[in-house]
């Protein structure tokens, strides 16, 4: 089964990739601190951890299973199951993938679950094997940096998901097309999965933030609260994307409206327009006999001079009602504002000299 296992023995010596039977003896001695990274997890792995680390049943299931579940914290007495949620940065989509991860936390192990690979447990990892860094602090520690890389990680998808939301604010402007409206729905389900697996975790860092378990000391409370600020800020940030959107699809939604009134204002004018001039060809086109004006010498030329005045007048009639802007003075693009620094409190202009008073 792929996992990686490492070992801090009480004389602070770092064990690393130990065997299935040497975490079991490190588990049962409760000294040192053990922690167990789990990949890709399989019901070899469920056997092993409920049977060798004697995990709950329910909590391995929750591991094995590749269904999401939702961000929380189940209280076992010897130990804390954790489940938080972070991006799927391996998987390319035009959404928003999340990441699972499973945190048993004991006095003296942390053994980490997750079905899919995860940079913030790379990083870890690497420390660890670097100098042991992660592990010297204690296990409470070694969840803190786990689960903070894990969010940390989370800010970089959200400052480019804001990337995307600004190139369709500009797209919706200049050219909304169908391709707009389809990567603003995405965006807008992207913004959706990280509200549905962050809003939750803010109340399981408060609850490791507060003292309400004994595996996390004192001295790392502050770090889980740390935690929770990072997180209210990923949802506030989030919360702007979703702002953004909703704004973006009704902006799309005006531009092409706007569009469509224009299209139907273009054909209303132009069947205007052909409308007299369909009613006289109709009257001349018909093939009485006696119609005195098809012998009159001028009457061809009476009959175009008058399809000439009637297409200059709705032209006119049109301008004069401003649906027509040829040759109207356009707007002024609004520049943006600055204020007179004299009127700016604490200001101290250096052009203005004040004068010297004479003295008496």
């Amino acid at each position: 089964m792929p996992f990686k296992s490492y070992y801090l023995n009480p004389e602070g010596e770092l064990k690393c990739g130990i065997s299935e039977e040497e975490c079991k003896a490190a588990f049962e001695s409760k000294q040192g601190l053990l922690w167990v990274d789990i990949t890709e997890t399989t019901e070899e792995d469920g056997q092993f951890m409920e049977h060798y680390l004697k995990f709950h049943h329910l909590a391995v299931e929750d591991c094995i299973s590749v269904q999401i579940h939702p961000p929380k914290i189940d209280d076992f007495g010897d130990y804390i199951f954790i489940v938080v949620h972070g991006i799927n940065h391996k998987v390319e989509s035009e959404i928003v993938e999340t990441a699972e991860l499973a945190v048993f936390l004991g006095p003296h192990f942390v053994v980490s679950n997750h079905n899919y690979p995860l940079y913030c447990a790379d990083a870890v990892r690497q420390l660890a094997e670097t100098d042991g860094r992660p592990m010297m602090r204690g296990a409470d520690f070694l969840a803190h940096t786990l689960i903070d890389m894990l969010i940390d990680n989370v800010l970089p998808t959200i400052d480019r998901m804001s990337d995307v939301a600004e190139e369709i604010e500009e797209e919706t402007i200049r050219n909304p097309r169908q391709t707009t409206l389809e990567a603003i729905l995405k965006l807008k389900r992207s913004t959706l999965r990280v509200h549905r697996v962050m809003a939750p975790q803010r109340e399981v860092m408060n609850r490791l933030s507060r003292g309400e378990f004994k595996m996390v000391r004192g001295e790392a409370q502050i770090f889980y609260r740390d935690i929770y600020d990072h997180l209210v800020r990923i949802e506030d940030l989030n919360q702007n994307l979703r702002d953004r959107t909703d704004n973006a699809l009704t902006t799309y939604l005006s531009s092409v409206a706007n569009r469509q009134n224009e299209t139907m204002k273009v054909l209303s004018m132009v069947a205007t327009i052909f409308l007299p001039l369909t009613l006289v060809a109709g009257i001349y086109g018909m093939n009485f006999e006696y119609m005195p004006e098809l012998k009159w010498t001028w009457g061809y030329f009476a009959v175009v001079g008058f399809i000439g005045i009637a297409i200059v007048t709705a032209i006119y009639f049109f301008w004069a009602r401003q649906w027509v802007t040829w040759g109207r003075k356009r707007a002024v693009r609004v520049r943006l504002f600055a204020v007179e620094p004299e009127k700016i409190v604490g200001h101290i202009s250096h052009l203005v000299r004040v004068p010297h008073r004479k003295r008496q």
